[in-house]
């Protein structure tokens, strides 16, 4: 009987707490008066700036119908007509402007990712050389990060282009080593020429690259599990070399060096570097590698100086403990401001405008002169940073994700 009256009394015990659930989600989902005056005034916001966006846009669009300015982007498949001088891709001034624009943007990103590199390279160094022992070196690298940092990135850029076009002409270029040409015609280095084989042989050392990464992680952890020792380097091996390797005589592509000639006024084959954009490239590596240098120095000062300790006390070397134990820790604390510095350098490279280099900036100038199109041009250079922006800003992202302490 007690049974009996124990499952009579389960249901009605559930029955009647259902509802004090219900009221109770009803109630956490109510707002109160405070809150509600809040998401007026946010609605009420958001509403007179669509309001204000949408007046200026018919605005827009009733002057250019005055003017008899035609609107959209139908401009891109006609003819350019104008002449790029320094391209990675063939270009021919009868091309449409699409295509000019695609040249434009990858002229930017060799600016760009270039500087970026070299400019992190360079900083890491000087940042470095400010906290070493040697004196000289120490206040050299203070010199170069105060002296770059206070001028002006226009004047700089302004004073590299001067220096470029104040070098001798091209028959009597400066050569400091064998196949290497430095003239007013810009920098001149050996090359080889890229086609679509060695595209893939490229593409197949860059797989190699990222499938050892993942390789070392998994011997690592198999190192740390059962304590054997796995070397790496005959998959390194087989990897960087030997599948590039097999790729390249698969497809048959072709490494040979082509060596610049001076043939009258100009040189014949290599590479050669504008002067407009060696300037832009020098101007920009050394203006943005001042900040990166400061940004590893405050890094590398944030570590605790008892790992230094620990790792002297232990006999390692300096090169070591800096490589292995007090950079990987500096670098939750550099990843942030460098990821600004990166976008700064990106965005700096519109400058380019000043020398003369063509890059999107440049070309969409010279195509809103040419159709009078100036709201669609300035929408794809803004289009094209911000894409550029945020995926540098992803990837930095990523990377400081990655390598953040994760708590447990």
């Amino acid at each position: 009987m007690a049974e009996d009256r124990c499952r009579q009394k389960d249901p009605c015990a559930v029955t009647t707490s259902t509802p004090d659930l219900s009221r109770r989600r009803r109630l956490r989902f109510s707002l109160n008066r405070q809150q509600l005056i809040g998401l007026a005034w946010q609605i009420l916001v958001v509403g007179i700036a669509v309001a204000i966006v949408g007046w200026l846009w018919s605005n827009a669009l009733h002057n250019l119908s005055v003017r008899r300015i035609s609107t959209g982007f139908a401009f891109l498949g006609r003819e350019a007509g104008m002449p790029i001088a320094d391209s990675w891709l063939a270009y021919n001034p009868k091309d449409p402007y699409v295509r000019a624009f695609i040249v434009g943007i990858v002229n930017t990103l060799r600016v760009a990712v270039i500087g970026i590199v070299l400019a992190t390279v360079i900083g890491t160094l000087v940042g470095i050389a400010r906290l070493s022992s040697n004196w000289l070196l120490s206040r050299l690298a203070a010199i170069y990060v105060e002296l770059l940092r206070d001028i002006p990135l226009l004047l700089q850029l302004l004073f590299w282009y001067v220096l470029m076009q104040g070098l001798p002409a091209a028959r009597a270029a400066w050569k400091p080593i064998e196949g290497v040409f430095l003239s007013n015609r810009g920098l001149v280095l050996p090359s080889v020429p890229i086609a679509e084989a060695n595209l893939w042989v490229i593409a197949a050392a860059v797989a190699g690259l990222i499938a050892l990464y993942m390789l070392r992680r998994q011997l690592m952890a198999r190192q740390m599990a059962d304590g054997k020792v796995r070397h790496l380097w005959p998959y390194a091996l087989g990897l960087l070399v030997g599948l590039p390797a097999l790729v390249s005589l698969g497809l048959g592509a072709s490494w040979t060096v082509t060596m610049p000639e001076l043939r009258g006024f100009n040189f014949v084959g290599g590479l050669t570097l504008a002067p407009e954009y060696f300037a832009l490239l020098i101007a920009l590596v050394t203006y943005t590698s001042a900040f990166i240098a400061e940004i590893v120095r405050s890094g590398i000062q944030a570590v605790p100086r008892g790992q230094w300790d620990a790792a002297n006390a232990l006999g390692l070397r300096r090169i070591f403990v800096l490589q292995r134990i007090v950079l990987p820790q500096a670098l939750r604390v550099i990843i942030p401001p460098m990821t600004s510095q990166y976008l700064n350098l990106t965005k700096n490279s519109s400058l380019a405008v000043a020398v003369g280099y063509q890059d999107v900036v440049s070309i969409a100038n010279t195509t809103l002169n040419q159709t009078g199109q100036a709201i669609e041009a300035i929408a794809l250079i803004m289009m094209v940073f911000l894409t550029i922006s945020l995926g540098i800003s992803l990837f930095m992202n990523w990377y400081n994700a990655r390598i953040a302490l994760v708590e447990r």
